[in-house]
């Protein structure tokens, strides 16, 4: 069966590439169940239930195909001007060897994708997103001595997560992971097969992206699967990693918020202030697209922040008993938008949300007017409980949800 990103049947019968990967996660996918990504068919899991996969994220390794993510090299004696310019990040200050995570907006000040730098060389670096944005990046070249190149086909990569991950890669690596830092890469020989490792991840855990030649894709794999075995490493489908991404409250395009290139009306349009990125905005750079906007804004309070919701459990399982029935969650994450109240009042809506299985909480990440989005308010969830809307206490808590120490710490 094939979904689309909303979980929905997809029924097209336009052509969809396949991963460098697919001829080793087709033969694993004992579900096939798999959904559109960037255009590429992608597992969202490979046994018949996603808990296992889950459980690998948090307690041994997940090993998960990425290649979908588009993948731009930039390279050029103008690479870093340009890159400052189109960013809200400091590039400048982006040493080599090092991953930086940012967003970049449109001339009003609002978000049209994000996603990560690597600075390869002094004059070379590779720019992730998940839409597509090489057009955006040809126009705002112009007059520069830059050169842009889409390597998404040609550079394909796996996400080795869980406390595992680095176990795994040290008993086969030709340099130490030990003393590879949270967002820094090194290149190294697994097996002999030459990888770049970035120390980075979107399951918010300790965690490696390993980033190959596609055409040297197969034996990665192979090579990662081997010395993984004794470790518990586990092929991972998207049902998992959008369970982890939400306890470590990571955004997520076409969900969360939508690129403002894509919007249809203004209201749709989000800042990075809005989206809780104000931190990844430096206004003390040199100009960049939209520093003008996000200046106006820095001076005056948002009126909508991005923040973590727990919806209460107690609530929630007085009401399904009302009706003689257990609590019915969602086996998956969800990514709907569900209103929230205050005082019989509309202030928000959740995004998306999951039961969390290692926490043993209710989360959801949520839009809220400034006033109501503080740590500690309390709010009301909606929810439709055999057919009739009922109202759910639920309270406003800090972000990330699940944040373990190992996530940024190295050895000794």
């Amino acid at each position: 069966m094939i979904y689309n990103q909303t979980g929905k049947k997809f029924t097209s019968c336009t052509q969809l590439n396949t991963s460098p990967f697919f001829n080793r996660t087709s033969q694993l996918n004992q579900a096939q169940e798999w959904c559109r990504w960037s255009g590429y068919l992608a597992a969202t899991q490979y046994d018949m239930h996603h808990e296992n996969e889950y459980y690998s994220i948090r307690t041994k390794a997940a090993l998960l195909d990425i290649s979908p993510l588009y993948k731009y090299s930039i390279n050029g004696p103008d690479a870093q001007i340009f890159l400052d310019r189109l960013v809200t990040r400091n590039i400048r200050t982006c040493k080599i060897g090092q991953v930086i995570y940012t967003p970049w907006c449109d001339e009003n000040g609002k978000v049209i994708d994000d996603g990560t730098v690597q600075r390869l060389e002094e004059e070379s670096f590779l720019l992730t997103s998940a839409d597509p944005n090489l057009t955006w990046l040809m126009d705002n070249a112009i007059g520069m001595d830059v050169f842009i190149t889409d390597d998404s086909q040609k550079t394909a990569a796996l996400a080795l997560q869980g406390p595992n991950s680095r176990a795994i890669l040290n008993s086969i690596s030709s340099k130490s992971m030990d003393c590879l830092k949270f967002f820094w890469l090194l290149k190294s020989e697994l097996k002999g097969l030459s990888v770049n490792i970035s120390r980075t991840g979107y399951t918010g855990d300790l965690g490696y992206e390993i980033w190959v030649d596609s055409s040297q894709s197969i034996e990665l794999w192979d090579i990662l699967m081997e010395a993984g075995k004794s470790f518990g490493i586990t092929p991972t489908g998207l049902h998992a990693l959008d369970m982890a991404r939400i306890e470590a409250a990571f955004i997520l395009l076409d969900v969360d918020y939508i690129s403002s290139q894509n919007a249809l009306i203004d209201s749709r349009r989000s800042s990075p202030y809005e989206l809780g990125l104000g931190w990844a905005v430096k206004l003390k750079k040199d100009n960049f697209i939209g520093r003008r906007a996000l200046e106006q804004e820095k001076t005056l309070p948002s009126k909508w922040v991005f923040c973590g919701i727990e919806i209460c459990w107690e609530a929630m399982e007085a009401q399904y008993k009302k009706v003689g029935l257990p609590p019915d969650l969602p086996r998956t994450a969800w990514r709907t938008s569900t209103p929230l109240y205050y005082a019989g009042r509309q202030v928000g809506y959740a995004t998306s949300g999951c039961w969390s299985p290692i926490m043993k909480r209710y989360i959801a990440l949520a839009h809220m007017q400034a006033e109501y989005g503080q740590i500690g308010s309390e709010l009301h969830f909606e929810m439709n409980i055999e057919h009739f809307r009922q109202f759910i206490p639920a309270v406003v808590v800090e972000t990330p949800f699940y944040n373990p120490g190992r996530k940024r710490s190295c050895p000794g």
